[in-house]
């Protein structure tokens, strides 16, 4: 087994529905052990959480030193039926490979090992160091995954040079776009309590809804900023505005919403978390109702220089295919948002037309010359 395609077919083969590795870390242990790379299982546990596998491997000890990041952990199929092949099967149909994770993402996990794999049978001997960073936990919690793999190569004071994320960043053509940044992400859940009672006898209670709909429309009047130099705006989404409440008649004890606010480089978490209290604070004033504000664990935004390593990583994408990639920040998280505290992190994959989507696929010629990218961009940066 060589080719890119027929290791993205190994994998699918696994069923590892998030945070279940279903073998998929133990195919990619064998394939690099045997390529000569040292391996590590690292198991990471927290209360409340599932238990999670990553595998780390390296070979070579000098520099530079590139890593390839990703995970083989995929959201559930859904209702099965539906596929057009089993969703574990890894059937091909002219040229076309179904399967989940097919893009998101063991297709460029594939492309990945099939590059190293090939750059190192080229090479009679690596220069610099190339590693592996893979796990079963992106599509879940990210608790006991990539956040925690790079809290353990930190404290050991192993530092990759860059790092190439395989998550599927390309729109109309493979490789057409490289992520160089993420928006900041920050949830945001806010309780108003009030005094339950009757429809017909509103002065006997205290209805929590409009306060809480003050409160909503205050925040959502601002509009935070215009975008800066490599981001689009910071937008504030309302997802969930619910009371438990299925009659029709009472006004409700409490109401709870829930929002979101994907931020760029002009502001940080803490700073809109404050802003977020005083907005509140304000809206609510003499309404005689209390309220609680809970934040979700917030990554910040982050942007990697578009020099260096992702220059060189265009390059590659414009030797194989004749484009010169977009330098994006869009989208939503991914685990970049860990990496990019362990070393300079780009993200680089396949079309994301059909992630998470009943039938998904990607051409096994995308496959390939996603695999040609990063064996090229492997040249170019060790040499």
């Amino acid at each position: 087994m060589t080719s890119a395609t027929e290791y993205a077919q190994a994998l699918i083969l696994c069923e590892s529905v998030t945070p279940d590795e279903a073998g998929a870390l133990a195919f990619l242990e064998r394939e690099l052990g045997a390529a000569g790379f040292a391996c590590e299982r690292l198991r990471f546990s927290e209360p409340g959480t599932a238990d999670v596998e990553n595998l780390y491997a390296r070979i070579g000890d000098g520099t530079p030193h590139i890593c390839f990041a990703g995970h083989i952990d995929v959201v559930p199929p859904g209702d099965e039926a539906a596929w057009r092949f089993p969703p574990f099967a890894g059937e091909i149909e002219d040229g076309v490979l179904y399967g989940r994770g097919a893009v998101d993402m063991k297709g460029a996990v594939a492309a990945s090992l099939a590059a190293a794999l090939g750059y190192l049978r080229e090479k009679a001997n690596l220069a610099g160091s190339i590693s592996f960073l893979i796990t079963a936990d992106e599509e879940g919690p990210s608790i006991n995954g990539t956040r925690k793999v790079v809290e353990r190569l930190i404290a050991r004071g192993e530092r990759p040079d860059a790092c190439v994320l395989g998550e599927c960043t390309s729109e109309d053509a493979v490789a057409d776009a490289i992520k160089i940044g993420r928006r900041g992400s920050l949830g945001t859940e806010l309780t108003v309590r009030g005094v339950q009672g009757h429809v017909a006898y509103p002065h006997k209670a205290r209805n929590p809804l409009p306060a809480l709909i003050d409160a909503l429309t205050l925040l959502k009047a601002r509009r935070l900023d215009e975008g800066s130099e490599h981001f689009q705006p910071s937008n504030l989404e309302i997802t969930t505005i619910d009371t438990g409440n299925r009659a029709t008649n009472i006004i409700p004890a409490q109401a709870t919403a829930r929002f979101n606010i994907r931020f760029n480089d002009l502001h940080t978490a803490p700073a809109l978390k404050a802003w977020i209290e005083e907005e509140v604070a304000a809206a609510l004033l003499d309404t005689g109702v209390e309220h609680t504000l809970t934040f979700d664990s917030a990554s910040e935004s982050f942007l990697t220089s578009p020099g260096g390593f992702v220059k060189m990583l265009g390059a590659a994408v414009l030797a194989e295919t004749g484009r010169e990639p977009v330098l994006s920040t869009g989208g939503g998280t991914s685990d970049a948002r860990f990496i990019k505290d362990l070393c300079p992190v780009a993200e680089l994959g396949l079309l994301n037309a059909t992630a998470h989507k009943v039938d998904e696929h990607t051409a096994t010629a995308d496959i390939e010359t996603l695999a040609r990218i990063y064996k090229r961009f492997l040249h170019l940066a060790i040499g």
